[in-house]
């Protein structure tokens, strides 16, 4: 496969379906943004932790669905999308980590070790992931799953945060008011 086409030189791009629009566009931004939080998740790997690894592996893939979903303004069955169970496997992968926590008693600055800060990092955009998203689906029709797994992931990359400084025993701040 040819890395460069020349297709996007004059600011407009292909869509799943070969539609062709403004690199500028709200889906654009969407799976762009979606595509910035997967590449930070990137290098926070690996952690030293063998099951966080795997489960930023498994956010990772999932993080491709959400772009081939946010891609396709028209998808065929068979075409990739975000489920309910994507949902819930982030869900049980938040539970697990919370379960080795402390209970959080207020708020906390972010940053901490390189892969914890990391990981913060990659929770702030995936909030603006999840902003971009919903800007979309106000104006065309999303898949709400995968808004519902922006929402999701945003809250596990901080639990997986706390939990790698946890392990590498960084101690949480709060900050002064």
């Amino acid at each position: 496969m040819k890395i460069y086409t020349g297709r996007g030189d004059e600011g407009m791009t292909d869509l799943r379906d070969m539609s062709r629009v403004s690199k500028t566009s709200a889906r654009i931004e969407a799976y762009g943004t979606v595509d910035e939080a997967n590449a930070l998740i990137g290098t926070a790997r690996p952690t030293g932790y063998d099951d966080v690894d795997g489960t930023l592996a498994s956010i990772q893939n999932q993080l491709h669905i959400v772009q081939a979903d946010f891609a396709n303004p028209d998808p065929d069955e068979d075409d990739p999308e975000v489920t309910a169970a994507h949902v819930e496997s982030l869900e049980d992968a938040i539970d697990e980590a919370e379960a080795e926590l402390d209970p959080l008693e207020s708020f906390i600055l972010p940053g901490g070790s390189d892969a914890g800060a990391t990981l913060h990092h990659a929770r702030a955009v995936a909030r603006r992931a999840e902003r971009r998203a919903v800007a979309l689906a106000a104006d065309e029709p999303v898949n709400e799953e995968a808004i519902r797994y922006l929402n999701r992931l945003s809250d596990g990359l901080f639990v997986l945060a706390r939990l790698v400084n946890a392990r590498d025993e960084v101690p949480e701040e709060s900050p002064t008011y």
